[in-house]
């Protein structure tokens, strides 16, 4: 996902708040285009509110890909995902970064906002979003057989 025009929804709660406001510089000066759907402090909200907002601006096309964030990224994780058409990832480190794009065609980065710093986020963050999906059979006959088991549950 190259930057130019390329626009990121991000999402916290309160969990996530401090690593969401250190990263929207951060996109910012890596050509991102940020829309951040909330939260506004650090006061307690609920973080599946946040995911939607994000899980849905994905979906409808109004932003290329979106990151969420909670004390540890699972509880916003497991809402995005929630969402048809939502392969959420919660990375920690680089490698499940790379491979969560590569190997999943990943379109929502989630991060533990009490896990993990800065700098580490950054680097998660890059790699990311500069991974492309693999255009690999293997891969993407997987993701079709996820895809497939969202449909069957979807009621569509």
């Amino acid at each position: 996902m190259g930057a130019g025009n390329f626009l990121i929804a991000i999402g916290s709660d309160h969990g996530g708040y401090r690593l969401k406001e250190d990263l929207k510089p951060f996109l910012l000066a890596k050509g991102y285009q940020v829309m951040d759907l909330g939260t506004d402090n650090t006061q307690s909200v609920d973080y599946p509110d946040f995911a939607q907002a994000v899980a849905h601006a994905v979906m409808d096309g109004s932003a290329g890909a979106g990151i969420l964030l909670c004390t540890t990224g699972i509880g916003v994780s497991i809402a995005a995902n929630k969402v048809h058409g939502i392969r959420a990832s919660l990375c920690h480190d680089l490698l499940s970064a790379r491979l969560a794009r590569e190997h999943n065609q990943a379109n929502v980065l989630c991060l533990g906002g009490g896990i993990i710093g800065l700098r580490l986020a950054e680097e998660i963050v890059e790699v990311w979003l500069q991974t492309p999906c693999s255009g690999q059979e293997r891969h993407r006959r997987r993701v079709a057989k996820i895809e497939r088991i969202e449909q069957e549950h979807s009621g569509t």
